[in-house]
């Protein structure tokens, strides 16, 4: 190896640490004097999309002009419940954040499976409303 060459990787061997630490600048950043980690974004990404659900549910319920629960409800539950059990269970180490986000994911689970797999409403309470 030449000697330029061997100058090269120990300034790369050298300056690890301070590669590290500029590195260290995006893994935690402050947000409103909030810090901001990967994990961090991943739940509270979770937390938004579940509590979007609430928000389609009022506009498909106000369309409608009685109380439905329209697909993108399960779809938002499903996919909120998910991105919060894996902030809660590999980041958090929370027993309680992963029973809250894991026990009710079967039902939006199956849910999203019956939507999925029943396309024709079975019942008189999916049609819509008769105007008066």
């Amino acid at each position: 190896m030449s000697s330029k060459k061997a100058v090269q990787v120990a300034w790369i061997w050298l300056n690890v640490p301070a590669v590290m630490n500029s590195l260290h600048f995006l893994a935690e950043t402050k947000f409103f004097g909030i810090a901001l980690t990967p994990w961090k974004i991943i739940g509270l990404s979770g937390s938004l999309i579940f509590g979007l659900r609430f928000l389609i549910q009022w506009i498909a319920s106000e369309r409608a002009r009685k109380s439905v629960i329209p697909f993108g409800f399960w779809e938002c539950s499903a996919l909120g419940s998910f991105l919060l059990l894996a902030y809660f269970a590999i980041y958090r180490h929370d027993s309680v954040g992963v029973l809250q986000s894991f026990l009710p994911l079967p039902i939006y689970l199956r849910n999203l499976y019956f939507r999925y797999t029943h396309h024709e409403p079975r019942h008189a309470g999916s049609e819509p409303r008769v105007e008066e």
